[in-house]
């Protein structure tokens, strides 16, 4: 305490010197206060983020992010060994000037290759179909030309069966056990030692994502090619398992340091568009909660979410602490000039204007409610201010026809749970009756009128969710299996993906999170952490300053990349499991927050995160396939430090939205995570996050701050009013939610482990009765009749009869039967 107050008084001191000069010059003091007023507008206005959110990105950019800049030099190599080999065939034709049989007659040449036992000559032909894959860049002029051919080529290599036989070498690359020791035993890992898979994981990857992503000029018959591979790959096809499992057991091989050469950029990636290209988008899941609320017989969805997230507007970032001090300098040096503060004019049309628009000057001046002093119990200067102005005058009186309309409304319709209803008459009967009905929402005998209204109004603004019905009926089945019989299991895409999931379903969520924790710009390097940059050190290592830069642009580009593939794939995971069962997206949420997801999220916001969004960790030049089109200009350090002239980084937004969203999905309705959230100090964090001007990422941050609120005590509600009026104005309300008071906080305790203990429990007893069923023989029958049992035929072993009079004598004839013993009570 005695440093905060050593800094604030550091700080004030050249405030009040200049204070003092000022007073003595006032044309200095008025030129300053301008500037000041200037600097002040500049610093809280940052600018609107034009961003809209999606499954991913352009297609370009994300076939550019498969290859990091390192790997440049090998788009010649796949081009030259194409070029060998089709030169013997085409006789001096190109590619693009072949008909559609000679393509499929060299496809399926390059198809039998593939099945030599020499290593070298089968990489050779993996290159030659990569750069079949990449679209021969080196017979196009634009990059038009090069998806054309590229998305052209896929469909032709997928109609030719070429993903089987990568699979297939895919699978032997994996368990190559001489591979991964010699790995193990290297001291520094390189490009070098991942070459097959990374060219074998790039075409697949290429297949994958082109053939997922529709285009308006697809031919009619590769619809049909797309929903085929889309089932192939959610299908358990490959050794029982979807394909999606196979790159799951890559990921965890890869954190346990078995096999520290695999490309993880390239897996992660594959891995995320594989679950996002097999489950569906977000798009799809709103279509599927929609049609799932219709065949449960529930009301339709309030309103589509993604709209209305997309129309949202930003709202103005709360003022730092140094903005504010300036800020209140310039209202004393002003005050005896200026209209009183508060003018019932401006509370008037509070109504018909947005308080947070950014060109509201005035607004921002006279509402300057949000600091973050972090000194408990003081009053806000700014709010000493407020308290000491004179009373304003009445306002004159107004006709009718000038009254100010009110506004159109919240963007989100109120909700209420069956619960909250139950807890509302429960209460009310407790005051006004004495006794209870338990569960009874239908009975208001002896409630007085106003009750009346409230329940009436409730039970409109009523939402039974999917996971309520599910949760019910999945009781129901616990407490009547014989009745209720057999549950019906729908297989899904998402249903086949659980259970082969399920039994390493741990390993896999920590792998992840592990994963993201080495990709954290946060993370600090230790000798223990996971190697992820295997697959961007090149074998040499930079001798020139350029080549440093580049590389250090390549290893952040890289992070960042993970950190976008695994926190796309976790939200997918959580949405699609939450929509095919609740339980099955409790167990992935349960793990999540085991493994210390909470803090890990917590702990990647807590750095400046307009910088990491503004970051500019790319080369416009050496992306796919700007590259391979366009001559290469000579790099500069001036041209490698500028960067871009983006206003954002695309993926490092989408990762930032998307953690946040898991981090929501991870405590809503869950007291004791929430509970986490206000132990690690989140708020703070996460009010620093609201600076981004972009209205998703803001309503994350303030559903999170909603939560706790309640939690931060009166000081912080007092001092943070900005805040909590964007909470107000953004985010969904719950019509009994006090969550802006905080009564009745100590009623209810936080005991983590006892609320995770119960949910477990119930998550168990629903893998062990839906997955279970050979295990769990209490209700299965039993033959009861001597005859039947003895006749039964028992398959024996074929060298059975051989040692038959042996194990007779040893098992049988050997022991001593006590006969008397069944005759005793157990």
């Amino acid at each position: 305490m005695k440093m905060r107050s050593q800094r604030c008084l550091e700080m004030e001191q050249p405030i009040h010197a200049k204070l003092a000069k000022s007073a003595a010059n006032p044309a200095t003091a008025r030129v300053g206060g301008v500037r000041s007023e200037r600097r002040l507008a500049s610093s809280m206005e940052s600018p609107n983020l034009e961003f809209e959110y999606g499954d991913t990105d352009a297609l370009t950019a994300e076939l550019s992010e498969l290859y990091s800049y390192t790997e440049e030099p090998e788009f010649a190599q796949n081009r030259d060994y194409f070029e060998e080999d089709f030169r013997s065939h085409a006789r001096g034709r190109r590619w693009i000037e072949l008909t559609a049989e000679e393509h499929r007659a060299y496809v399926m040449r390059l198809l039998d290759a593939l099945e030599v036992t020499d290593r070298d000559k089968r990489l050779k032909v993996a290159r030659a179909i990569l750069y079949l894959a990449q679209g021969v860049f080196d017979e196009c002029d634009t990059e038009a030309d090069v998806l054309r051919w590229s998305r052209s080529n896929v469909f032709l290599l997928h109609d030719m069966g070429i993903f089987t036989a990568l699979l297939e070498l895919l699978s032997m690359e994996i368990d190559n056990n001489q591979a991964c020791s010699s790995a193990v035993r290297k001291p520094a890992i390189s490009l070098a030692d991942s070459t097959e898979l990374r060219v074998l994981l790039s075409i697949m990857y290429l297949m994958v994502e082109t053939i997922r992503v529709q285009a308006e000029d697809d031919r009619p018959e590769w619809a049909a090619t797309r929903e085929a591979f889309k089932s192939e790959l959610g299908s358990p096809l490959y050794n029982g398992e979807p394909f999606a499992l196979l790159l799951f057991t890559m990921v965890t091989k890869f954190c346990s340091m078995n096999a520290p050469h695999f490309p993880m950029k390239k897996v992660l990636l594959l891995l995320w568009k594989t679950i996002l290209f097999t489950l569906g988008g977000f798009q799809e899941l709103q279509e599927m909660k929609v049609r799932g609320r219709q065949r449960l017989g529930l009301p339709p969805l309030p309103e589509d979410s993604i709209k209305v997230v997309r129309a949202m507007r930003a709202a103005s970032p709360p003022a730092s602490a140094m903005e504010l001090i300036e800020q209140q300098q310039q209202q004393k040096r002003g005050r005896r000039s200026r209209r009183p503060l508060v003018k019932q004019d401006s509370l008037d049309t509070y109504n018909e204007r947005d308080p947070f628009k950014n060109d509201d000057a005035r607004d921002e001046e006279e509402d300057p409610e949000d600091t973050d002093s972090g000194i408990e119990g003081e009053v806000d200067p700014l709010d000493r201010d407020v308290i000491i102005q004179p009373p304003p005058p009445p306002p004159p009186l107004r006709p009718p026809a000038e009254r100010v309309n009110f506004p159109k409304g919240l963007p989100w319709a109120p909700k209420v749970r069956e619960k909250d209803i139950e807890h509302f008459l429960e209460t009310s009967r407790n005051k006004f009756i004495g006794f209870t009905l338990g569960n009874d929402i239908e009975t208001l005998v002896g409630l007085p009128r106003p009750i009346h209204e409230s329940v009436k109004t409730l039970k409109q603004h009523k939402y039974v969710s999917i996971a309520e019905v599910q949760m019910k009926r999945e009781e129901e089945l616990q407490q009547c299996p014989l009745t209720l019989g057999e549950e019906e299991v729908e297989e899904t895409p998402a249903e086949t993906l659980y259970l082969g999931m399920l039994p390493n379903l741990s390993q896999y969520v920590i792998a992840l999170l592990k994963l993201l924790l080495a990709a954290a710009p946060t993370s600090k390097a230790k000798t223990d952490s996971i190697n992820i940059l295997a697959d961007v050190l090149p074998e040499e290592m930079p001798i020139t300053v350029l080549q440093s830069m580049k590389l250090g642009i390549d290893v952040n580009r890289h992070k960042e990349i993970i950190v976008k593939a695994i926190s796309a794939l976790l939200l997918l995971l959580l949405k699609h499991f939450k929509l095919n069962h609740i339980y099955q997206f409790e167990i992935v949420s349960q793990h999540l927050v085991f493994a210390n997801c909470i803090p890990l999220i917590l702990k990647f916001f807590n750095q400046n995160i307009m910088s990491y969004i503004s970051a500019k960790n790319s080369i416009c030049v050496l992306d796919f396939p700007h590259c391979v089109v366009h001559e290469m200009p000579e790099l500069t350090a001036e041209s490698l430090e500028a960067g871009d002239n983006n206003q954002f980084c695309w993926r490092n937004l989408f990762s930032c939205i998307n953690l946040l969203r898991i981090l929501n999905k991870l405590t809503k309705w869950k007291h004791s995570r929430t509970m986490m959230l206000v132990v690690f100090k989140s708020a703070p964090i996460l009010k620093r996050a609201l600076k981004v001007k972009q209205a998703m990422m803001q309503l994350y941050v303030l559903k999170l701050l909603k939560i706790q609120t309640k939690y931060l005590g009166r000081q912080w509600r007092k001092s943070n009013m900005k805040t909590m009026s964007a909470i107000y104005q953004k985010v969904r309300h719950r019509l009994n939610d006090d969550w802006a008071y905080g009564n009745d906080i100590d009623a209810r305790p936080w005991d983590f482990q006892a609320e995770e203990c119960a949910l477990r429990e119930s998550i168990e007893k629903f893998n062990s009765r839906r997955y279970d069923k050979g295990r769990n023989g209490d209700f299965a029958p039993v033959d009861n009749c001597l005859q039947s049992v003895l006749g039964q035929r028992v398959d024996l072993p074929e060298d059975f009869h051989y040692s038959y009079e042996m194990w007779l004598e040893r098992e049988v004839f050997s022991q001593p039967i006590q006969w008397e013993g069944l005759l005793q009570n157990p």
